[in-house]
């Protein structure tokens, strides 16, 4: 009789760790996490040139060199909408009011021809608040003359208008009587300069809702 030859079991040979799949996705994964935030922290850090206003500057004003000032600011993937240097058209005016400090919108600025407003000067007849400054939002007031020196009752002549510049008589203690510049819409022109001819009292009052102080905090080195 002859023997029967043990059968021998064959193990298949383990591979190693680093051939297996999910080890490389694994590492292809953390790489690509690390690149990812290496890229977010660089972007944060990569700083731009672009154009700050250096004061005040009301809707179709021409906005000059003067007017402007350059800083270095980190805006990502938002800093194709600020002006900078060598993108700024010459003889362009704003198109809205730009506080001081701000970062300049390319949409705040645009070709003269296109602008929509224009400037008038009015006597005001009552006192003006402290709060109107250039770039505040007011409204005109108009009360048409009557006889015997009386006024009909006031009534809204112009309800959106920025303050350009205010002039006080500094020979009076009040404001009354101040000249106030205003930028108004060329629809609103013929209304006011017809109220001024026939010697209506007008009036500004600052817009409810709106900030009328003088400049907003400044923007530089921030993030709008």
């Amino acid at each position: 009789m002859v023997p029967m030859t043990a059968v021998e079991t064959v193990r298949p040979r383990a591979r190693a760790f680093w051939a297996d799949t999910r080890f490389v996705l694994g590492i292809v994964l953390i790489v690509a996490s690390i690149a990812g935030v290496w890229a977010v922290v660089a972007a944060a850090r990569t700083t731009v040139p672009v154009f700050a206003a250096t004061r005040t500057i009301v809707p179709g004003e021409a906005v000059s060199g003067d007017d402007l000032r350059v800083v270095e600011v980190a805006l990502g993937q938002v800093g194709d909408a600020y002006a900078a240097p060598g993108l700024l058209a010459p003889g362009a005016v704003a198109t809205r009011t730009i506080e001081s400090g701000e970062l300049v919108p390319r949409s705040a600025v645009g070709d003269p021809a296109a602008a929509r407003t224009t400037t008038v000067v009015v006597d005001s007849a009552t006192d003006v608040p402290a709060a109107i400054a250039p770039g505040a939002v007011v409204e005109l007031w108009a009360a048409a003359p009557l006889d015997g020196g009386r006024f009909d009752t006031p009534r809204i002549l112009v309800s959106a208008a920025t303050v350009a510049a205010v002039a006080v008589d500094d020979g009076v203690v009040s404001n009354a009587g101040a000249s106030l510049e205003l930028v108004i819409d060329r629809a609103d022109v013929a209304d006011t300069l017809a109220a001024v001819a026939a010697g209506s009292s007008l009036s500004v009052v600052p817009v409810a809702g709106v900030d009328t102080t003088a400049a907003r905090e400044a923007q530089t080195g921030t993030s709008p």
